[in-house]
């Protein structure tokens, strides 16, 4: 079961953490970054925040579960959702706690082939016909090549 847009709006609304909070769609389910970060994962209306010592600290009861079949155990939020105050204090510190992200390779540095490379391919390409004959009357012809004989050197 996919998770309702509905559920991602009041997730929202409790976190009263306007701009700030921010969720992106991914496979069916969400992500929710505070300050360019992954704090939680939203699954089958569900909330799971990423663990963190801090997170573990300011939760009363806590429940470890995975968001989905293979992951890591995340700390479900079920009682959290009710309280802004809570919710607000588990993801900031939650995001406070997190590294920030890897910056991303740009593209066109890995898409670019060196010219080099490109250039001695060709040559090997080329080669490589030149040593095959193309047809069986090639071959032919290249072993049918008449041979004269070698003249034999004069004296003076």
């Amino acid at each position: 079961m996919a998770t309702d847009a509905d559920f991602i709006e009041y997730v929202h609304a409790q976190a009263a953490l306007g701009a700030a909070l921010a969720s992106k769609k991914m496979f069916g389910e969400y992500a929710l970054y505070l300050d360019d970060k992954v704090v939680a994962l939203v699954c089958d209306n569900q909330v799971f925040l990423k663990p963190t010592t801090p997170g573990r600290a300011l939760l009363h009861e806590v429940i470890e579960q995975p968001p989905y079949p293979g992951a890591k155990p995340h700390y479900l939020l079920a009682d959290a959702l009710e309280d802004t105050d809570t919710l607000q204090r588990l993801l900031r510190a939650t995001a406070d706690a997190l590294p920030l992200p890897k910056p991303k390779k740009t593209a066109t540095k890995a898409a670019k082939p060196a010219p080099a490379k490109k250039a001695a391919t060709k040559q090997a390409v080329t080669k490589n016909v030149a040593k095959k004959p193309a047809t069986k009357k090639a071959a032919v012809k290249k072993t049918a090549v008449k041979k004269t004989p070698a003249k034999k050197p004069t004296r003076s």
